[in-house]
């Protein structure tokens, strides 16, 4: 338990950088190649979008030498070695298979797939053909997540019994956003509700036994807000709410016999108070040594940085290293947040508790 799938940090950087393609042009796309630049450990050597003028105006935008109209067209570029997937949800699992079939490694954002079955054919996929994919979280790799994770493993707070994590934000032109569009993947739990559950998964070490959740539903037919009770066959429970219509939050308690951990497990995290020029954060993680409320918080310095040069140089690092080891970790992890999003979708959907199934012979 409290194992991290994939440390990026303290890697050597007496090798080559690896040579990342975007495949496609979002906005979260122009902020992972602006955060990405300057890293020594990966290099983006190309991007490519379904129109020859968006790829050219990202590629110019960003320092970027070529550009591709199309996505097969870069998965063909020799010079690619392995691709970022920024696109929607119900896109993940096509192009991270045929970017696999093409030889090329994937850091693929999240969630990694609409249902388990998806991220069981994109690893499977991966495996055959002997390249990496990862689940691009930013806050997994930040030097902070490590930080609460050795407290973990330090048993300061005892035995983990239970946990809240939450995540929720306004959606800006809501009426066009893609997160309201089911075909797409949309919903505040797949698109905001998988951060608690993947930071859930991480401190829990294992998928729950079984979930329920409510739901309030937008008028596209996709959640808006979602809450949910996750509950492990030894007893342990966790709480998950995310949404789509609130003030941005995000916030986790973790509860131990002996203490208390809290964090915000930021994205991105700075130095300044301010959020400096790209509005990062610095980050927030306490911990409480003892089981009373006279005993004071103290605050857990760690390093800031963005999340998406942090899993940039991990990725980098798991690609050099052929770290199968790691790469199962970070799979089963994957497989487990897949399994459970799928068990509080249909919770929700049903309004009765539901079993979370991973499948068997997964691994």
């Amino acid at each position: 338990m409290h194992v991290h799938p994939i440390r990026s940090h303290g890697m050597t950087l007496q090798r080559a950088p690896l040579r990342i393609g975007i495949l496609g042009c979002a906005n979260i796309a122009k902020q992972f190649a602006r955060d990405v630049a300057s890293s020594p450990a990966v290099t983006i050597v190309a991007v490519a979008s379904r129109h020859a003028d968006t790829a050219a105006e990202f590629a110019a935008a960003h320092g970027i030498a070529r550009h591709h109209a199309g996505y097969e067209a870069l998965l063909a570029d020799p010079e690619v070695e392995a691709i970022y997937l920024p696109l929607p949800n119900s896109l993940h699992a096509r192009w991270a298979i045929r970017a696999a079939e093409c030889g090329k490694h994937v850091l693929c954002e999240k969630p990694l797939a609409l249902g388990c079955a998806e991220a069981q054919s994109m690893f499977d996929a991966a495996r055959r053909n002997g390249v990496i994919l990862l689940e691009a979280y930013p806050y997994w790799f930040q030097p902070q997540t490590d930080a609460m994770l050795s407290l973990l493993r330090s048993g300061v707070i005892g035995a983990v019994r239970s946990m809240q994590a939450s995540f929720g934000f306004a959606l800006s032109a809501a009426q066009a956003n893609i997160r309201l569009q089911p075909e797409l993947g949309g919903g505040a739990l797949l698109d905001a509700g998988c951060y608690p559950l993947s930071l859930i998964r991480l401190v829990m070490g294992s998928a729950p036994q079984r979930v329920n959740a409510e739901a309030s539903w937008a008028d596209s037919g996709v959640d808006i807000s979602m809450m949910a009770t996750l509950r492990w066959a030894d007893g342990r429970r966790a709480q998950l709410s995310c949404a789509m219509d609130t003030a941005t939050h995000r916030r986790a308690v973790i509860v131990g016999t002996q203490g208390v951990i809290e964090t915000e497990y930021l994205n991105h995290t700075g130095a300044d108070s301010g959020g400096g020029e790209y509005g990062y954060l610095p980050g927030q993680l306490r911990v409480r040594r003892g089981t009373a409320n006279t005993v004071a918080f103290e605050d857990v310095p760690a390093a800031a940085g963005s999340g998406f040069r942090f899993a940039a140089e991990a990725f980098a690092k798991l690609v050099a290293e052929g770290d199968r080891e790691a790469m199962e970790r970070a799979a089963a992890a994957s497989l487990d947040i897949s399994a459970t999003l799928e068990a509080i979708a249909q919770s929700a959907r049903r309004e009765t508790p539901v079993p979370v199934s991973i499948p068997s012979g997964a691994f």
